[in-house]
């Protein structure tokens, strides 16, 4: 809540200031006009801005410990043909179809330290696609491919910003992909969770620990 105040208060100030200049204009005051006006535009700018950065923040869930993210169970509809039903441990239930032998999921990260953690900027994570894997390497390059994006991405995009100016943020320690996968099996379902390390899956029943034994 305290960023969504300074955003306001900030585009508050742009106005006002863009319009005490604006009057001073219409005046002819040129010159005090057209600073407190351009001040104006810079504050508005800002607050456009940080809209955008929030907006695009929002997308994201804030990490603390590990916790898990989301459940898949997967039924078997063919010949390296499966459904995975995900059910999201914030709400919500997604089905997709795969095709391949191994699923695998990927999250995009935004980790922050020093004076950032201070001010209680945790970790974030966001869901960025699913797709199915073939076991065989030839199958892999010419199979039928599957890939699913997890994501809206609104406002500006942050993963693509901070990668730019990375070397430049001194709050930021880092930033990448995390991704695992595991066999596909009828019945089998897996808990995925994310952690400091990245993101863990784990067997939830006995068709997916059966799977994994078997597994290569």
């Amino acid at each position: 809540m305290l960023y969504q105040a300074l955003t306001v208060v900030v585009a508050a100030v742009g106005l006002f200031l863009t319009y005490a200049g604006l009057r001073r204009l219409w005046r002819r005051r040129l010159i005090t006009g057209s600073l407190q006006g351009l001040t104006g535009l810079l504050f508005l700018a800002a607050g456009v801005a940080a809209f955008l950065i929030l907006l695009n923040l929002h997308t994201y869930a804030r990490l603390i410990h590990e916790q898990p993210l989301v459940e898949l169970t997967f039924t078997k509809l063919g010949a390296q043909h499966y459904r995975a039903e995900l059910s999201f441990a914030g709400g919500g239930v997604r089905p997709l179809e795969l095709k391949g032998d191994e699923w695998q999921l990927d999250v995009q990260v935004i980790k922050w330290k020093g004076p950032a953690v201070l001010f209680g900027v945790d970790t974030l994570y966001r869901f960025d696609r699913l797709s199915g894997r073939y076991r065989q390497i030839a199958q892999e390059r010419n199979g039928q491919r599957t890939v699913h994006d997890l994501s809206d991405n609104p406002g500006l995009d942050v993963w693509r910003a901070t990668r730019v100016v990375q070397r430049w943020l001194h709050w930021l320690d880092a930033i990448y992909g995390s991704g695992t996968y595991l066999p596909m099996a009828d019945g089998a379902r897996y808990r995925v969770t994310l952690g400091n390390q990245g993101l863990i899956a784990r067997p939830a029943n006995a068709a997916a620990e059966k799977a994994v034994a078997s597994w290569r």
